[in-house]
């Protein structure tokens, strides 16, 4: 089974290494985006779910089981969200996929605002929870063996490559 799984806390980069892999790859390869479902707000996700987390954590086991089915079907795939990696083994686990690479997709924390602010516009995501966030997930990966994949100083060109060469194999 080929599926790629990025990771990581806003601004990192690992959008804009699927976007640029499917708009150049088309037919090679399938590529999904967590929010492409929509992220409801707050409130919501606490009635449905219990907690932000909690709706986040569903959500993922729900793409894990979609993207099983997609990628038995021969096409690698390429997956990229917000997602606790703890919350991605589970839903590998629940769906029976075994094989997959999750790569946490990682930028310093002046990186991170720079590309938040003057490349997104969104200034309001550079807070100290957005740096808390990638951290965690930098903890968390480091306590599951993933890769974490430094793209601070990278073009997106050797992003893209790096992510291509997971996706080959």
């Amino acid at each position: 089974m080929g599926l790629i799984v990025l990771t990581g806390a806003s601004g990192s980069g690992k959008t804009a290494i699927a976007e640029a892999i499917a708009e150049s790859y088309p037919d090679d390869f399938a590529v999904y985006r967590f929010d492409s479902i929509g992220v409801p707000p707050v409130d919501r996700m606490i009635r449905d779910h219990g907690s932000p987390e909690a709706w986040r954590r569903d959500k993922t086991i729900e793409w894990m089981a979609h993207l099983a089915k997609v990628a038995h079907q021969g096409k690698p795939v390429l997956f990229e969200g917000q997602m606790r990696i703890s919350f991605i083994a589970e839903a590998a686990a629940a769906a029976g996929i075994d094989g997959y690479r999750l790569l946490l997709v990682d930028c310093d924390d002046v990186t991170r605002a720079q590309r938040l602010t003057a490349g997104r516009g969104q200034p309001e995501l550079a807070d100290q929870n957005m740096m808390n966030w990638a951290a965690y997930l930098r903890r968390e990966a480091d306590l599951h063996g993933c890769e974490i994949f430094d793209t601070s100083k990278l073009s997106l060109d050797h992003c893209v490559t790096h992510v291509l060469e997971h996706l080959r194999k």
